[in-house]
């Protein structure tokens, strides 16, 4: 972009929630003239790398979400979460979208005691919920997936495998073919009521005058979409809204059927087990393992950089974890890896909202942003139309999360949380019982 215009709806972000967003406003008001701007290309951040899971998780719980805005809401936002999986599944039939989409469901193995105690706690309380999780004996667990050390699992049904990119990709043509733009390589540079300010970056190329910035436009809107996720800690006064946490992923060699026909995984169910630092894994549609988790340090002042991708200790654990969860694996060849940051909020709250001046805004979904982004994207369609539905009266609308304290206490603070979760599973492993240091590190996690 190179010049001033007007629109009725500024999107920032060509990630899930803003392309979303975009969707569910030229299908609701399709005269309305709709452009999103991305400062690389749709699907960089979080939305392109993420670990394929498209899943029902909310970063608060639902007792957490109960103690906050009451049982009632939080029987609505499950059952909304429930849904959502399902939308995304039947758009991308709809639209063509081949996203390898396949709802197998969540395995989650429990391998010590205290997470077996878990399984059986989540269980039980799943049906308080709404929620179907089964709880499956040791034998029942090891037919799904041939992993090491079963005690037991839970098995919930709300969970489909995707390949993120290629859901991202599909998602934009979808908007594109009904007249939403996108402009890539179009930075942001200030965002407020009824304008953004955006500069065009320029792409390739080896001269002086390549690399030099383009000038600035001023884009006039009705309403402005803040769809940024972990980069809103670069937008001016927002540093302190989102701490960028980042999350590493890795992916295997095609594995033979030989492999398959040990490890299991047969309806593509997506995995993971009850320890404290989530880990999150997936066959994909060519027969890889994807596997990935978090234990990546946060960077001093919100720092979001390429080389925070890059991070050896910690894909050399995940390779290690791996091999231990699934021993078929070990010396199998990681022909992939890659990462980036998700937006974690100050109380895990993930939140939607549209203010009076017409500024709107959606994200902190603490790495469960495949699946919540869609039912962001179709909230703010109806907030940003003027429509009083079901999803404008689920609880995560108009929450604020307060801001992240300062440095260095921002630092010190979501690198012990991190710290802390890899000690309580530590101290399960040696104790075989429920971590001290879990349970006083829940009330800060939303539990």
């Amino acid at each position: 972009m190179t010049q001033d215009e007007e629109v009725d709806v500024v999107v920032v972000g060509g990630g899930y929630t803003g392309l979303w967003t975009a969707y569910y406003l030229a299908l609701a008001a399709p005269r309305w003239r709709v452009l999103v701007v991305e400062q690389e290309t749709v699907g960089f951040g979080a939305s392109g790398r993420n670990g394929g899971w498209c899943s029902a998780l909310f970063p608060t719980g639902a007792q957490g979400l109960a103690r906050r805005h009451g049982r009632s809401a939080a029987l609505a936002m499950r059952a909304a979460m429930r849904a959502t999986v399902d939308e995304v599944v039947a758009v991308c039939a709809r639209e063509g979208i081949d996203a390898d989409v396949v709802k197998g469901g969540t395995l989650t193995l429990a391998r010590t005691p205290p997470q077996l105690a878990r399984a059986r706690a989540q269980a039980s309380a799943a049906t308080d919920w709404g929620d179907e999780v089964a709880l499956l004996t040791a034998a029942e667990a090891q037919a799904r997936v041939g992993a090491a050390d079963v005690l037991g699992a839970t098995w919930a049904p709300d969970c489909a495998r995707v390949h993120p990119m290629r859901l991202v990709q599909g998602l934009a043509d979808a908007v594109e073919r009904r007249g939403v733009r996108i402009a890539e390589h179009t930075r942001a540079t200030s965002l407020g009521p009824g304008a953004v300010v955006v500069e065009g970056r320029p792409v390739g190329g080896d001269s002086a005058r390549d690399r030099a910035p383009r000038p600035s436009a001023t884009v006039r809107a009705r309403h402005v979409v803040r769809a940024t996720e972990a980069w809103t800690s670069r937008l001016p006064g927002l540093r302190r809204a989102v701490a960028p946490v980042y999350s590493l992923v890795l992916a295997t060699a095609p594995l033979p059927a030989a492999t398959w026909s040990r490890v299991g995984l047969a309806r593509y169910e997506t995995f993971t087990d009850h320890r404290h630092l989530v880990v999150y894994g997936q066959r994909t549609a060519d027969d890889r393992v994807v596997f990935g988790g978090r234990g990546a340090p946060y960077h001093w002042g919100s720092a979001i950089s390429p080389h925070h991708d890059v991070a050896p200790r910690v894909f050399a654990a995940l390779e290690r974890t791996l091999g231990d969860l699934l021993p078929d694996l070990r010396g199998v060849p990681v022909t992939h890896r890659w990462g980036g940051p998700l937006g974690v909020p100050r109380d895990w709250h993930a939140s939607v909202g549209l203010e009076p001046d017409g500024v709107a805004r959606a994200g902190g979904y603490v790495g469960d942003g495949v699946a919540t982004s869609n039912l962001a994207g179709r909230t703010l369609a109806d907030l940003l139309t003027g429509r009083d539905t079901d999803l404008t009266r689920l609880p995560w609308v108009g929450h604020r999360s307060r801001p992240w304290e300062p440095e260095p206490l921002r630092w010190l603070g979501v690198n012990a949380g991190l710290r802390a979760m890899t000690l309580a599973d530590a101290e399960e492993h040696l104790t075989g019982r429920q971590s001290v240091v879990a349970r006083a590190m829940a009330p800060l996690l939303g539990h």
